[in-house]
């Protein structure tokens, strides 16, 4: 049976990633991408599915663990009645082939130590052919062999690949598995010790650029070096998350492939690289983005393969039986193909934010703005699935609507601060008369709070981010008994949901329920600090760094219930949130709107 979902630590080498439990196993690692199928894949049934665990070989033992630094060498450190042991764990920025490399060290006595390695390819659905070949053991199935170096003596049986040995004070003994396609040769092994070398030197190089100095600077570093290794470096694309599968509600059917990129997440990612001092990163999103989008702008998809790819078809894994039960198990994801409004508006409002910041521009990516705009302009109207990815009928929901608006407002503005070619006389009609329909059609008098789509009685936590992008002013009442309603009427143990499904109107077309959606808790949390309620905005921010694990890192959701993190993890978008919301309760100024006839607001203490 897999850890629980909390009880993983991320491995990575910006191009793919692997999860380790506690107890010293890793059960999930792609190759050679994130997106390709898993060799390990115990995350989603159990061991027989493929898993590489290094542990002592006793049960009684005590764990605790730490990633060195700002890096992302995990240390695991076993006590035993026999003597305490440390495991290193690393994937060394990737030159030709991948490697994992794990060194077992010796800090007192004598441990006795238990190495069990299952290659399961294709997602735990193949058997490689193994065998003993110069100096190595190797995997072959397909498309994908892998070698495991170490001076351990290495034992076959079950098809499972053990090895027993002890390891004494002062004592290091590695071990090193690589990745490479099979018709290739043997690739190079990395040296375990250089690995680790190498690879904390990447980290402390790369984490020196942060300019983030407020008092939550060791949790926003952790945060920004996790989004670091969910990019793919060959492209500049960040996933949604390492993983698939991992239930939203524990035993049902919703269940996700997140290894992906979305433009839901740019203009966020956007933001939280660009305010850490990360502008190389922030090009290469930048730049990612505008060639995933460039085409017809009809064809605009939520969301991109990590080179920005556009057919992700989406299909079962009958032979797994999902994470604690949660079944299906689904790869690739059917939601690229939906009609969802808002991300016009996310991808104009990031390159509009990336001008802002003083990213260089060239005259294709206004270009390729321009046809966005000429599609927005005739289309804002239609109904669509909402960035929650409804599988239910399509609504003219609030935050869709109000993206729209954002997307024509950000235009307005280049034109005029910028001096580029546009018809800004009539993108400022279109502007305001998305405005004037959303005040009507998507806000509730009676109960003083927008909605969650025109005439719906149920409410959206997107609803926080109106003021987000400058639609109106958080003093605005009509924000405030906004902000009330969602804290009241979505709130799951203080957290947030991201709306009830159970609402009249809201059928989003999936059985079952889900837990809180922390990105949504930010979110609050930044609300709460704009209308100037500071104390609780700090408060819940507490809590939801609480809520990470010993290593740092959050999944997508988390049920109160339980206590359990739900959903795929480490989760891109969560990540990014606690790093903007450390960024404005510290007094970051916020992108607003500053010509949609409203005042420029900036945070109190911006």
């Amino acid at each position: 049976m897999p850890s629980r979902i909390e009880d993983y630590a991320l491995l990575g080498d910006l191009q793919t990633a692997a999860l380790v439990g506690k107890d010293g196993s890793i059960d999930w690692l792609c190759l050679p991408r994130f997106d390709s199928s898993a060799c390990f894949a115990a995350l989603l049934d159990d061991v027989d599915a493929g898993r590489w665990q290094l542990a002592p070989a006793c049960a009684d033992t005590t764990v605790g663990r730490t990633y060195r630094g700002d890096s992302l060498i995990l240390e695991t450190r076993w006590r035993t009645p026999h003597g305490t042991v440390r495991v290193l764990d690393c994937m060394p920025p990737r030159g030709g082939a991948a490697d994992v490399v794990r060194v077992v060290e010796g800090v007192t006595g004598t441990v006795p130590m238990r190495m069990d390695l299952r290659l399961r390819f294709d997602y735990g659905n193949i058997v490689p052919w193994v065998r003993h070949s110069d100096g190595a053991l190797s995997a072959v199935a397909g498309p994908d062999s892998v070698w495991l170096h170490t001076p351990v003596e290495l034992h076959g049986h079950d098809m499972t690949t053990t090895a027993e040995f002890e390891v004494r004070a002062g004592q290091r003994v590695p071990f090193v598995l690589t990745h490479q396609a099979s018709h290739l040769p043997q690739p190079r092994s990395a040296d375990a010790e250089t690995a680790l070398i190498e690879t904390e030197q990447f980290w402390s190089d790369w984490i020196r650029q942060c300019t983030y100095d407020g008092p939550w600077s060791a949790e926003v570093r952790r945060a920004l070096v996790t989004l670091k290794a969910l990019t793919y470096a060959p492209t500049g694309g960040i996933v949604a998350a390492a993983t698939t599968s991992l239930p939203e509600q524990l035993g049902g059917r919703r269940n996700w492939d997140y290894r992906y990129c979305w433009l839901r997440d740019a203009t966020f990612t956007l933001q939280a690289l660009l305010g850490t001092g990360f502008v190389d990163e922030a090009r290469a999103w930048r730049e990612w983005l505008i060639r995933a989008v460039a085409g017809d702008p009809s064809k605009l998809q939520i969301m991109y393969g990590l080179d920005g790819s556009r057919r992700l078809p989406e299909q079962t894994l009958p032979w797994l039986s999902g994470y604690e039960g949660a079944r299906p198990v689904r790869i690739g994801n059917a939601a690229a193909g939906q009609y969802q409004l808002d991300v016009w508006g996310e991808v104009l409002d990031g390159l509009h934010l990336a001008r802002q910041s003083g990213l260089a521009t060239t005259d294709v990516a206004w270009d390729l703005q321009r046809a966005l705009l000429d599609h927005l302009e005739g289309h804002w109207d239609e109904p669509d699935n909402s960035l929650w990815e409804m599988r239910g009928p399509r609504r003219h929901f609030v935050h869709s609507k109000v993206m729209a608006w954002a997307g024509l407002d950000r235009a307005v503005h280049t034109v005029r601060a910028h001096g580029l070619d546009g018809p800004i006389d009539r993108w400022r009609a279109v502007r305001d008369r998305i405005h004037a329909e959303v005040c009507e059609k998507g806000y509730d008098a009676q109960r003083n709070t927008f909605t969650q789509f025109y005439g719906s009685q149920g409410l959206d936590a997107a609803l926080l981010l109106i003021p987000r992008v400058g639609f109106l002013p958080w003093n605005d009442p009509r924000m405030r008994g906004t902000v009330d309603a969602v804290q009241r009427e979505l709130s799951s143990d203080g957290f947030l949901l991201r709306y009830r499904p159970e609402a009249p109107g809201n059928v989003d077309g999936l059985p079952g329920t889900e837990g809180a959606f922390l990105p949504c808790a930010f979110w609050l949390a930044d609300a709460l600090h704009h209308v100037g309620r500071p104390d609780e905005a700090r408060a819940l921010f507490q809590r939801l760094l609480d809520l990470r694990n010993d290593v740092g890192l959050l999944s997508e959701e988390y049920d109160p219930a339980t206590g359990r993190q739900l959903g795929n993890t480490p989760q891109a978008f969560t990540m990014v949130g606690l790093v903007n919301t450390a960024r404005e309760l510290g007094g970051a100024p916020v992108e607003t709107s500053v010509d949609a006839g409203l005042p420029a607001h900036r945070s109190p203490s911006g």
